[in-house]
């Protein structure tokens, strides 16, 4: 597919792309989540995905050399009982050599004409750089996501809150956050321990509720969190009469002089609020973190749990949900509302 008088020829990503896209997005993006753009990432997050493979699209010169790139993440949202197919636009790049000539809206309408026949819906959480681009190409912005904050070490956090204000250095080179947590990799690779039922008892009593969410399966939460390379996920658990009854994830991470213990996901049986204070006060207590950061969808029995436990919304914090179908906007009365997120849903991609 070539734009005429662009000189440049737009093409479906292939495997053997992988190094180059590499390349290309460090150079635009930086690291990443994990610090590195490294090709067992890539191939974790847009090949291994249970949702399905990435679709993606190319830009290339004459010569073969690549001038942007534009992926999307396959998604599955449930509401209620009924699956809707989705997309997530992610790791887009243009290299400085053609910027300025609209190649990110090329190849973003391209990929929606593209996953119109299999996506009902299209989300992302822009930054405020690119969020204006995203308006003007049909999505909605539909609020912000809060994020709640638990502070687990007073002193230390004054600390470093007082070194953000002040706009004062960390200094020296991040070490690795201490936190005797049992890493996800192997809590996963232990074998059920009793998850099945946990998930099929939370996935019989969420079917009456309406809002988009993750159903959380035994193989997603395996590729979400046992198999993500590079992001350190913590598990913490909790028993009663010794069945599973809870299990949170998150991982420890630097925040400049801060240390977070980023909550990405708390689940527990239903009604069984006792399970969901007790993941929050140990993922508080036993961390190693200065703080706990997540989100805690309304009407949970984690976001209950949490106002007792001292989580309060932090101000001014939070990603901004954007969004549109493949084939046009969104109806004006949707918003954040209309999901019920874990942090998990969102963080990393």
């Amino acid at each position: 597919m070539s734009k005429p008088g662009s000189g440049l020829t737009y093409r479906p990503l292939v495997d053997a792309d992988t190094p180059a896209v590499l390349e290309l997005l460090t150079a635009s993006l930086a690291g990443g989540p994990t610090g590195t753009r490294s090709a067992e990432f890539f191939e974790w997050k847009h090949r291994r995905n249970p949702f399905g493979h990435s679709p993606g699209l190319v830009a290339e010169d004459a010569s073969g050399r690549l001038a942007g790139v534009r992926l999307f993440l396959r998604w599955q949202w449930r509401s209620g009982g009924r699956a809707i197919e989705a997309v997530r636009p992610v790791d887009t790049a243009t290299h400085p050599d053609f910027q300025g000539r609209g190649i990110f809206r090329d190849l973003t309408l391209r990929l929606l004409e593209e996953v119109s026949g299999n996506a009902e819906l299209v989300f992302n959480t822009p930054n405020g750089n690119s969020l204006p681009g995203y308006l003007k190409m049909g999505w909605r912005e539909l609020g912000r996501v809060p994020i709640a904050i638990r502070v687990a070490r007073p002193a230390a956090f004054a600390r470093g809150v007082r070194g953000v204000l002040a706009r004062r250095p960390s200094g020296g080179t991040a070490r690795p956050v201490e936190c005797g947590l049992e890493r996800a990799e192997d809590w996963f690779a232990g074998g059920d321990r009793g998850l099945a039922e946990l998930l099929r008892e939370r996935a019989a009593a969420d079917v009456t509720d309406t809002r988009l969410a993750v159903r959380r399966s035994a193989e997603f939460l395996r590729w979400r969190y046992g198999d993500a390379p590079g992001l350190d996920y913590r598990v913490l658990t909790c028993h009663r009469g010794g069945e599973l009854a809870g299990l949170a994830v998150g991982r420890p991470r630097r925040r400049g002089p801060l240390t977070e213990f980023t909550l990405a996901d708390v689940i527990v049986r239903p009604g069984d609020r006792g399970s969901a204070a007790r993941l929050l006060r140990e993922a508080a207590a036993r961390s190693g973190c200065d703080h706990v950061a997540g989100h805690l969808a309304e009407g949970t029995e984690a976001a209950a749990a949490a106002r007792r436990r001292g989580y309060l919304t932090a101000p001014r914090t939070g990603m901004v949900l954007a969004a549109r179908t493949p084939d046009g906007p969104l109806p004006p009365d949707r918003s954040t509302a209309d999901w019920r997120f874990a942090l998990g849903d969102l963080e990393v991609f």
